[in-house]
């Protein structure tokens, strides 16, 4: 049976509410970047992302790496942060640091991903290609949210959440490094009219206690 993130892992991906929850050790492939996201450097950086994750759903569900496993590609996701410290409202985007990814199966290995990588350079020209890295990371206890609507809006979701850390004593930790927060892309933004987009926004966090 296909393993479908959207119906086996609603309350990571699909939350209906604000909700604090604990996350374990994950699987990514990423690429860091620097700059406007509306560039198109950026969809340069997706463009080589996917083409190796879809080379190793393919690889578990020949059955080329154990018992053959259906899956259905994780959505892309983003850890964030500023060179200049803006946020909210004042954001620079020409100051965004980020890095991109896309989740991985459990039983992948960074072996399994070495290999995919040469396939996929000997089919595929991209420059990002080189810069993919495999990185197991656990989040552990985070909240999070799902926006509706325009990136351009966000500040006005985070601002609820930051509503919820007060109530609920806690406070920001970075993620993965020195980001400052994890956004999920339940929407393609090739496809989507801004107004539909769904997007989880996520804060790593910790009690202040």
């Amino acid at each position: 049976m296909k393993h479908e993130w959207r119906k086996s892992e609603q309350a990571w991906y699909l939350p209906k509410e604000p909700t604090v929850l604990t996350l374990p050790r994950l699987n990514f492939i990423t690429i860091q970047g620097q700059g406007d996201p509306n560039q198109p450097e950026f969809s340069e950086q997706i463009g080589a992302l996917y083409p190796v994750a879809y080379d190793l759903r393919m690889a578990l569900k020949r059955g080329e790496l154990g018992d053959p496993y259906e899956y259905v590609v994780y959505p892309l996701e983003g850890v964030w942060t500023t060179t200049d410290g803006s946020r909210g409202v004042n954001l620079n985007k020409a100051a965004l640091r980020y890095k991109i990814m896309l989740r991985q199966p459990d039983r992948l290995t960074e072996a399994d991903f070495r290999a995919s990588l040469q396939r996929v350079r000997a089919k595929k020209t991209n420059p990002w290609l080189d810069q993919i890295r495999w990185e197991s990371y656990e989040e552990g206890l985070v909240l999070q949210t799902i926006h509706h609507g325009p990136f351009d809006d966000e500040p006005a979701t985070f601002a609820n959440l930051q509503q919820i850390l007060k109530e609920r004593r806690l406070q920001v930790r970075p993620t993965m490094g020195d980001y400052w927060h994890r956004e999920i892309y339940l929407t393609d933004t090739r496809r989507t009219a801004p107004e539909k987009a769904k997007t989880v926004l996520r804060y790593r966090v910790e009690p202040t206690d």
